[in-house]
């Protein structure tokens, strides 16, 4: 037996790694700057994460959601009170995609409707809901259900508005900020008119942010950039999508559920969701978090990327928040990638936008790797 092939592989083969740093099976070591898709969040095996995982190994790995779970309970109030969400209720999954896929769900359940409005570009999972309400003919499948999502233009006020007061429609589905689609994001406008066209027409506003979460962009979640603080209740998402960041490798999701939707026993489900281990490793990711100020230095040293950023002509463009952040050049990025990998040992991203080189780091890097990286660029560019 062979593994089913998914994604064209680098001739990299990781074998250890700490902070943003990374080591091969050949001694090299790499800078990473792509976190595996956004996911290591506080950095490789930060010795507080690695120490709440094994003390919790010792206790009890794993037990079903059918008894206590004073873990569970533990990280939902230090999330609550961290993110600042404690009028929402947490459930807990195991990826990205299901945590879309539950929320979309949810807001079916709520309105009693079965259409969803999504963005161009949009992409929000590979299972069945989620998946349909991504914006990409390659993994869309024959059988799904996009035939009940409409897509449309990000920051068109007047296809939005058309759209919504259809009366059909039970959710939109918005990412802060496009990972996969290329780092285009809502403006503060629109982010504001999608929330109160929802609250007129009983329409339930999903804020994924698998990827944008978790302090990525500044912020705690990529929403909070738009709040109007005279007008925060109508710019609160109803369902808060969450993973990647959350667990800084360990296979975690999660669905913030506004209160004021009412429950339901048996509406969701989940073996795996929310052990034991999960809640242990996210717990460590929000305390180290705090403890170490990384949204901030999220916020600064995206700032400090941007003034770096800013000393070389071939990029045309620069986009997103934080440490979420996407080079646009003038060319296709694919060759200039396999240098940066192969003769610099630097870890970059991409996209959709096939001009786009796509930075999701750790949020406790510095400016010296930020240093070292343009330093690098300048010269494969050469």
């Amino acid at each position: 037996m062979k593994l089913f092939d998914v994604y064209p592989l680098y001739d990299v083969t990781p074998v250890s790694a700490k902070g943003i740093e990374v080591w091969d099976d050949k001694g090299q070591k790499y800078l990473d700057f792509y976190g595996g898709h956004a996911v290591i969040s506080i950095g490789h095996t930060h010795p507080h994460y690695v120490k709440r995982i094994e003390n919790q190994l010792e206790k009890i790995a794993f037990y079903s959601n059918s008894v206590q779970n004073p873990v569970q309970e533990a990280l939902a109030v230090k999330l609550g009170k961290l993110s600042g969400c404690e009028n929402y209720d947490l459930f807990m999954c195991n990826s990205g995609a299901e945590a879309n896929e539950n929320a979309l769900k949810m807001a079916s359940f709520h309105t009693g409707k079965a259409k969803v409005i999504a963005f161009k570009n949009s992409f929000h999972g590979r299972t069945s809901a989620a998946v349909a309400a991504t914006d990409n003919p390659k993994i869309n499948a024959p059988i799904n259900l996009q035939q009940e999502v409409t897509f449309l233009p990000l920051n068109d006020f007047e296809a939005f508005e058309k759209a919504i007061t259809s009366d059909s429609y039970c959710a939109v589905i918005l990412e802060a900020i496009q990972g996969v689609g290329g780092l285009d994001e809502p403006t503060t406008a629109f982010y504001q008119f999608i929330a109160e066209k929802c609250k007129e027409n009983n329409v339930v506003l999903i804020a994924d942010e698998v990827q944008s979460g978790y302090g990525r962009s500044g912020k705690f979640f990529g929403f909070q950039h738009h709040l109007d603080t005279e007008r925060s209740r109508s710019v609160q998402p109803d369902i808060i999508s969450i993973a990647k960041g959350m667990g800084n490798g360990f296979p975690v999701g999660g669905v913030l559920i506004h209160e004021s939707f009412k429950p339901s026993y048996g509406l969701l489900g989940t073996t795996f969701g929310g052990n034991h281990l999960a809640c242990a490793a996210s717990l460590a990711v929000l305390e180290v978090l705090e403890s170490e100020n990384l949204i901030e230095n999220a916020s600064e040293l995206g700032v400090y990327f941007r003034e770096k950023a800013a000393e070389v002509p071939e990029i045309i463009k620069v986009k997103g928040r934080g440490l979420m952040i996407g080079l646009e050049f003038d060319f296709e990025v694919a060759e200039l990638r396999k240098k940066l990998i192969y003769d610099y040992h630097m870890f970059t991203g991409s996209a959709n936008n096939k001009k786009l080189l796509r930075f999701l780091p750790a949020l406790n890097i510095t400016k010296a790797h930020i240093d070292l990286f343009f330093d690098a660029l300048k010269k494969a560019l050469k």
